[in-house]
């Protein structure tokens, strides 16, 4: 009886557990955790009816993206090492399971953003579409893959404050630039590190194809402009997404720390200085979202 109990148990946290993976759980909820700084930069007051769908409807909606990815590309992840353990190449779960789970999460997400307004359900659903359906299968077929699928990664942010104002407008455009030019450096740092393995499933990741100085250069370049985009909102011409001259004295540094290891890797040309470039360029993003909400609440 005790040991039936056991298995049970393993079984639920082995669900769970591949629940979690297909649909990249820490990702969906770095990704909800952006929407939320777009959406408190655009608010005076908080709107708890409109956090809460906005939570349910962006991880929903990122979850969704994730399971119709993987189960597109199962055969493909069994040849990387990073993804073989994923429950679709594993055999762990069904891929017409996965299918469903993609499904009912659209469903949802869809529904829960719609309740808020119907301009961020659209964009949700266009961010969506263009993940599963388009950045998906170019990833076999062309560099560009990383530009197409920048618009998806770079809908979140922007997607808080449409959420907040019903509205599209400089404010939420600018937010959607700066993340949209920080995906570059961020991915591009990824494909260098695992660029054997993306090169065994035939997935085109770097923009030369190759580690070599011209995409350590594009690197920099994107960085470059990731960081001088996070400081327009200080020159005031971003209606009123304001920035004040203290915060963007720390959205500098953190820029030029950022800036510092793209460099850094693009002399080096490393695996260590890729992996460290990674690292940089997530505290960069999530340092600037902090930023930004901090000082539209405490500075201003």
């Amino acid at each position: 009886m005790q040991t039936n109990k056991t298995i049970e148990i393993t079984s639920a946290q082995q669900a769970l557990i591949d629940l979690s993976q297909l649909t990249k759980f820490r990702l969906s909820v770095s990704v909800v955790v952006s929407s939320l700084a777009g959406y408190f930069l655009a608010i005076d007051k908080v709107d708890y009816f409109t956090l809460f769908f906005l939570i349910i409807g962006g991880y929903s909606m990122v979850g969704a993206s994730n399971a119709f990815n993987q189960v597109f590309e199962k055969d493909l992840d069994k040849l990387m090492l990073r993804t073989q353990n994923r429950p679709l190449p594993d055999e762990r779960m069904n891929p017409k399971s996965a299918l469903f789970i993609g499904v009912i999460l659209t469903l949802i997400g869809v529904a829960a953003l719609y309740i808020i307004n119907i301009k961020t359900a659209f964009f949700a659903s266009i961010s969506i579409f263009l993940y599963a359906c388009v950045y998906t299968p170019l990833k076999q077929k062309t560099p560009l893959s990383v530009f197409v699928g920048a618009f998806p990664g770079a809908i979140p942010f922007m997607l808080g404050w449409v959420a907040a104002t019903n509205k599209f407008g400089i404010e939420p455009g600018v937010l959607f630039m700066f993340q949209f030019f920080w995906q570059f450096p961020h991915f591009w740092a990824i494909g260098w590190l695992m660029h054997e393995q993306y090169e065994a499933a035939g997935f085109k990741m770097l923009p030369s194809g190759a580690r070599d100085q011209s995409t350590a250069f594009q690197i920099v370049f994107y960085t470059i402009w990731t960081v001088l985009i996070s400081l327009i909102p200080a020159f005031k011409y971003t209606g009123v997404l304001h920035l004040s001259q203290n915060a963007a004295l720390f959205v500098l540094i953190l820029g030029c720390m950022f800036l510092y290891y793209a460099v850094k890797l693009m002399v080096s040309k490393t695996d260590k200085a890729a992996r460290i470039l990674i690292r940089a360029s997530i505290i960069y993003l999530t340092g600037v979202q902090i930023i930004y909400v901090i000082d539209k609440f405490l500075i201003q």
